[in-house]
């Protein structure tokens, strides 16, 4: 690897895997937008206990991991998730599709459509995504 080159490193073009709990706080911010620390402990806070500063503290570490960004314009930190939704859900779904099946994505989508009930619309998406890869016409 060219150590001058900081593009010669793959490990530069997306941030790092998102723990569970970071990415219990990155849905919030995708779902809130831009938050404070206490805006999302309130969020967090309806479904289960957590602590404001357990909180803080990762959304501390998030943001040394590159996963978010802050703007400190204002007395309290405002938080947001460095990279859309989209983006995250693909990288994680990427390694999970060479990590645990071979790089199958068959296997992958009949996992996940063996495992739990799918709604008649959600089917109905699959299948309009399937015919515009095969190029079919609806």
């Amino acid at each position: 690897m060219n150590q001058t080159d900081p593009t010669s490193d793959p490990t530069l073009d997306s941030p790092p895997r998102p723990t569970a709990g970071e990415l219990e706080i990155l849905g919030v911010l995708w779902d809130r937008g831009p938050s404070t620390v206490r805006e999302v402990h309130e969020h967090l806070a309806a479904d289960r206990a957590v602590g404001y500063s357990t909180v803080l503290k990762l959304l501390q570490i998030m943001l040394s991991k590159g996963l978010v960004t802050r703007n400190e314009r204002f007395r309290s930190h405002v938080y947001a998730a460095s990279s859309p939704a989209e983006q995250t859900q693909r990288q994680l779904v990427d390694h999970l599709l060479d990590a645990a099946f071979g790089g199958s994505a068959s296997q992958l989508v009949l996992r996940a459509l063996s495992d739990r009930p799918t709604s008649p619309e959600e089917l109905a998406e699959i299948r309009r995504l399937l015919d515009d890869i095969e190029g079919d016409p609806p």
